[in-house]
């Protein structure tokens, strides 16, 4: 479905196209007509509406001696409806490695031994950070305020900021004032 989804959208992707698209909204045109209404030579627009009757949004219909195009409203509408289901926009992104952003971030502030040059201030880079950081705790098991610290400080010196941002950014949760810790369980 992705490769329909690029062949339709080459097809629009043309500002002439798209000019041709607009006026065959408005009425049915021949090939001499709109080639004066756009400015270009007959073939070319020829050429235009065999692009777009590739993708079924135009078709034509004879006249006398002219074939005279009209939009397909209907499958305009269809291509609408069918192109941008949520399964045909995750299956674009299926080759996508969804965490890079992440691993390189990790890499640009971690030391080969794993632990954090510095913690980012920018809240972006703070996030990967801290989603790299939170899987240092196993999901579903309490730790203590002094375990939590104890593992962070593999990563970093400031255990409490570290702590207070994995609780902020909701990678972990806690109980009152020094009580358990513990990973969401995302």
């Amino acid at each position: 479905m992705s490769e329909e989804l690029v062949t339709f959208f080459k097809a629009l992707a043309d500002s002439n196209r798209l000019k041709i698209v607009g006026l065959l909204a408005q009425k049915p045109y021949s090939v001499e007509e709109l080639a004066a209404l756009v400015g270009l030579k007959p073939s070319t627009v020829s050429h235009h509406l065999a692009k777009l009757a590739d993708v079924g949004l135009v078709h034509a219909r004879t006249e006398s001696y002219y074939n005279v195009y009209q939009l397909n409203k209907e499958a305009l509408d269809e291509k609408a409806r069918s192109l941008f289901t949520n399964a045909d926009l995750n299956a674009s992104i299926a080759d996508v490695n969804l965490s890079a952003y992440d691993q390189k971030v990790v890499a640009d502030y971690t030391r080969q031994d794993g632990s954090l040059k510095i913690i980012p201030a920018q809240k972006k880079k703070l996030e990967a950070v801290l989603r790299h950081v939170v899987e240092g705790f196993e999901k579903g098991k309490r730790y203590s305020e002094k375990r939590v610290n104890e593992i962070l400080k593999g990563y970093h010196a400031d255990t409490a900021t570290l702590r207070r941002e994995l609780v902020g950014f909701k990678l972990m949760q806690r109980e009152g004032g020094g009580g358990e810790y513990w990973r969401e369980e995302k």
